[in-house]
């Protein structure tokens, strides 16, 4: 009974509407939802609606009834609370335009105080008396059809349809008259029922209209790092099958003071990859539009740019280290230290592909003179490389690490004559290696966000590229 008031939560994720909608924005990130993750998520949340419906206080109930031998006598139920509640079973089936969620075979505790007063002809004095009841409700089914409509990136939830019905109570009262029990189920059995199927089913919508509240709430970015924001707003309808539900956000990466929900210019993948394991719960698919964004956000806001003065190798950082690879820099500036300026020159691209994430990155690295407290660029070296990554679920986050693939090496522009290109090359790799990719790899390592329901923690997760 309870499963339905926050269960619906998840049905934002798989109901559609009547009428698709057909935006002209792309989704970028899908999320999968298998069978198992579906029963995971609705075991939870039933767990959760139950304690936090009850205690539930239903109506006072009250009436005359005539009784044998008695005469009229008028009766008061009162403080009628429903203390525990037990779910037998439950389940969801997913229609074309709505989904029905259903919980039967439950069972509830109720608790209450009873009074009656009555007069006869021979005692015209008003006779009264008062005690304790418990009831035992049995063979609730209650079953509820729900909507969700997107709504301008937005979740609009809605009941269709609510019922809650009562198989069977029992009423066991404490103290009274032996007239008394016959006469309270006479006349309340039919009452308490209807309160009961009443108060679960007002409970129910009041809890919908909580959660579609929340979910109009829901944010529409997720901070990257404190400078970006991942669009997280909803495109499109999500799509149902028999044993798993999609739906597709946005996906894409902004600058955190220039968020708008945008088309991205890459071709939209049309094939999805699965998990080989059919035991997961829940799929993630990430384009690579969504990495190339990142990029793209990063580069524009010029933060794809270091200034090394400290390296493992320290000697490169000094003329005196290059007096065999660079003659003409040490005879010109003798053991003068010196600084590497490294600087991604255009727009990372990241292709994904079977097994492999790859990036390729042009970078310029600008030779740096420290001679008597100035600062003098002496050449400059073009670099065309390309890393091959791997990735790793950290907490909620997708984080991951590259490796260099390969390079090539171009003198772009030089002060000090003409460079050895084939001689330096030994050098770029070492800086590549030792301060570029430990570099790249740290800002890797902090992962990027998910997008996961706040209290959700992802275990056991396998990574397919494809």
């Amino acid at each position: 009974m309870a499963a339905i008031i926050l269960f619906i939560v998840l049905s934002f994720l798989f109901t559609p509407t009547s009428t698709q909608l057909h935006s002209n924005e792309e989704g970028f990130i899908s999320v999968y939802i298998s069978e198992k993750g579906l029963d995971f998520a609705k075991d939870v949340l039933i767990d959760k609606a139950v304690s936090s419906i009850i205690p539930l206080q239903l109506p006072d109930i009250e009436k005359s009834v005539k009784i044998p031998l008695v005469g009229k006598v008028h009766m008061l139920l009162s403080n009628i609370i429903i203390y525990h509640v037990d779910i037998a079973s439950s389940y969801v089936n997913t229609g074309e335009t709505a989904i029905l969620l259903v919980a039967s075979g439950a069972t509830a505790n109720l608790s209450m105080s009873w009074q009656y007063t009555y007069k006869t002809w021979l005692v015209p004095i008003a006779i009264t008396d008062d005690g304790g009841a418990s009831v035992q409700v049995e063979g609730m089914e209650v079953g509820v059809t729900a909507a969700l409509k997107n709504q301008e990136g937005n979740l609009k939830l809605s009941v269709l349809e609510c019922e809650c019905h009562v198989k069977y109570i029992s009423i066991k009262l404490d103290g009274g008259a032996s007239w008394l029990y016959q006469g309270v189920v006479d006349a309340f059995e039919r009452k308490i029922v209807t309160a009961v199927e009443n108060a679960i089913s007002k409970k129910i919508r009041e809890g919908i209209i909580k959660l579609d509240s929340k979910l109009q709430s829901l944010p529409k970015q997720i901070p990257v790092y404190g400078t970006a924001v991942l669009n997280v707003t909803f495109v499109d309808n999500p799509v149902l099958s028999d044993s798993s539900v999609k739906f597709e956000i946005n996906g894409l990466v902004t600058a955190k003071d220039a968020f708008v929900v945008s088309n991205y210019n890459h071709k939209r993948g049309m094939s999805s990859s699965s998990c080989s394991s059919p035991a997961k719960m829940i799929q993630i698919s990430l384009q690579e539009s969504v990495f190339n964004s990142l990029s793209s956000v990063y580069f524009d806001a010029d933060y794809m740019h270091w200034i090394v003065d400290k390296m493992p190798d320290q000697s490169i950082l000094n003329t005196a280290g290059w007096r065999y690879i660079v003659p003409q820099l040490y005879k010109q500036y003798p053991n003068d230290d010196m600084n590497i300026n490294i600087s991604v020159s255009s727009l990372p691209i990241i292709k994904v592909a079977k097994d492999d994430i790859s990036a390729f990155v042009n970078l310029d690295v600008t030779i740096d003179v420290n001679d008597a407290g100035e600062v003098i660029p002496v050449a400059c070296i073009s670099l065309e490389i390309s890393t091959s990554g791997s990735a790793e679920i950290l907490r909620n986050n997708l984080a991951g690490s590259v490796r260099l693939k390969g390079f090539s090496a171009y003198l772009k522009w030089s002060e000090i004559g003409n460079i050895n290109i084939h001689l330096l090359k030994p050098v770029m790799s070492t800086i590549l290696k030792t301060v570029f990719l430990p570099i790249v790899n740290l800002h890797l390592k902090r992962g990027f966000p998910l997008p996961m329901l706040h209290g959700f923690t992802l275990q056991n997760a396998e990574i397919v590229c494809t």
